[in-house]
């Protein structure tokens, strides 16, 4: 006689609650059939109920339902959003003059190894321009990011986003550069967080396992990693460069090569500075040879400990646009070095006076000259 199971009338509810408690939420096909046994229900009846928690064959998840499932793997198997295809050479400027370790740089990036280099120096002295050039006049591509406290993971290697309703992978600019075998210019490193330290792996020349993904990127040939800070990454002990932070050591242990940019030399300046005249219309060699003599003056003071600030070859770069603007020496230099408190710029406009005699600026109404002669 064969035995025929009686049909239990049992909700889905039950079922998955029996089954969690017996089993677990992750039950087989074995489970279900002793489960069948013990409860005389017909195992299609079972199996029918679960339909929406089945993962694979002959296995069910009951805390994830096949919707959910189907969801993820589209999320996971959504194509990725990828950088336009377009040449990302930078232009070569005209302005441009190489000096300090530009010639160093140029022949790691001509060489197409991997081997990751470390800029350090103060501000507005050409660091991430040489980069840039270097690669314009090789024919490299370049992707900068430019680092803050904020800059994670997902900004760096990428992650999901929402593109016309559909879940979306974006590459990150690093994993961009990593495939493109371009050069990965991380701009004011020693601004970074731990959060940093994402990197290790890429900065070994091992590639990158996309978690989120499940891919891993190998680099192309010619990829390489340049950094560039204010500081060598053990943050600014005298406060110029405030949010700096210092940099874990197996992080900077990295890096093989450290340049140390300075400010080029008076010869180099002045024709750096006469380029870029020429290139917003000013045709004033002696306003520029006072500049660069003004500037090297201050420098001088600087490191002699008698000043706090400094003039950057960035900031005589603003004052002759600013010329080119208001057609006004005088008022150039102001409103150029207004970003500095009254006492560091009182010491600017004095230690001009040095190398331009005729230069005067009125401080009882903080005007010059040719601005009193006009309110007159």
């Amino acid at each position: 006689m064969t035995y025929t199971p009686f049909t239990v009338k049992m909700t889905e509810e039950q079922i998955v609650d029996k089954l969690t408690t017996l089993y677990g939420l992750e039950v087989t096909t074995a489970d279900i059939k002793a489960f069948c046994s013990m409860n005389d229900i017909h195992y299609n009846t079972v199996t029918r109920k679960l339909q929406k928690y089945k993962v694979t064959k002959g296995k069910w998840n009951l805390e994830v339902t096949q919707e959910a499932v189907e969801k993820i793997e589209k999320t996971f198997n959504a194509p990725s959003a990828q950088l336009e295809t377009k040449n990302l050479i930078p232009r070569q400027d005209e302005t441009f003059v190489p000096f300090g370790g530009f010639k160093d740089v140029k022949k790691i990036i001509q060489s197409k190894q991997f081997y990751p280099a470390f800029i350090t120096g103060l501000s507005g002295n050409g660091k991430t321009f040489s980069v840039e050039q270097a690669c314009a006049q090789l024919g490299r591509e370049l992707i900068r990011v430019n680092i803050t406290i904020e800059t994670d993971e997902d900004d760096l290697i990428g992650g999901f986003r929402l593109v016309d309703g559909n879940t979306v992978w974006h590459n990150g600019p690093v994993i961009e550069a990593l495939e493109r075998g371009a050069i990965l210019l991380l701009d004011e490193i020693d601004l970074a967080s731990n959060k940093i330290l994402c990197l290790q792996s890429i900065l070994e020349g091992k590639g990158i396992f996309l978690k989120k993904i499940g891919r891993w990127v190998q680099p192309a040939a010619g990829f390489n990693v340049i950094a560039t800070a204010n500081t060598k990454g053990k943050g600014s002990d005298d406060g110029r460069f405030i949010g700096t932070n210092v940099l874990n050591e197996a992080f900077l242990e990295r890096f093989p090569v450290t340049f140390e940019q300075s400010y080029p030399s008076v010869k180099i300046e002045e024709k750096l500075l006469t380029l870029h005249s020429a290139s917003v219309g000013v045709h004033d060699d002696k306003f520029i040879k006072k500049l660069v003599d003004w500037a090297d003056i201050i420098r001088k003071t600087f490191y002699d400990g008698g000043i706090e600030e400094i003039i950057s070859t960035r900031r005589l770069v603003h004052i002759l646009r600013a010329f080119s603007i208001f057609n006004n020496k005088e008022k150039a230099i102001k409103v150029c070095i207004n970003r500095f408190d009254d006492e560091t710029k009182q010491s600017f406009i004095e230690l001009y006076d040095k190398v331009d005699a005729d230069f005067e600026i009125t401080k009882e109404l903080d005007v010059t000259k040719d601005e009193l002669v006009e309110k007159l």
